[in-house]
């Protein structure tokens, strides 16, 4: 019987694979990342049942889309829906100014895409300050929809 301990080698860890491995992750996530640009336009987004009484603004634009998808700027009727005109109306009613709020009003029935082409278009032509309007609601009717 031998009972002489023999000589155990130290394991060898080989990082050269580990390292290659580490890169292409990293290779990998950074090509397939997608970098979302931010919201340039500032949207107030107030809650209904908090909203105050309107108080008047001076030196804003009323905005307001009906159901049927018709812009009438400051209660004026703009001929058609395209964007183009829209641009062109707030262009002559702003002038140079873009510190100009806009309140933006649109019907309950409204289809999105005439509210969402309204935002673009006045964050195409430089107006950071838009809100959208809201009805208040009644206190009554609040508390009666509350269990």
């Amino acid at each position: 019987m031998q009972l002489r301990t023999s000589k155990t080698e130290d394991p060898e860890i080989n990082l050269a694979s580990l390292i290659d491995v580490v890169f292409l992750l990293l290779i990998f996530f950074m090509v397939s990342t997608t970098f979302e640009r931010q919201a340039v336009l500032k949207v107030d987004l107030p809650e209904a049942s908090n909203v105050s009484q309107a108080e008047d603004q001076p030196d804003s634009f009323e905005l307001v889309i009906d159901q049927k998808g018709q812009y009438y700027l400051n209660d004026r009727q703009l001929m058609d829906g395209r964007p183009s005109t829209l641009r062109a109306a707030l262009n002559e009613a702003a002038g140079e100014n873009r510190n100009i709020p806009i309140i933006l009003r649109a019907d309950a029935e409204t289809p999105h895409h005439f509210v969402v082409t309204a935002m673009d278009v006045t964050a195409q032509l430089g107006f950071s300050r838009l809100s959208i309007a809201t009805e208040r609601l009644v206190d009554d009717q609040a508390s009666a929809d509350q269990p």
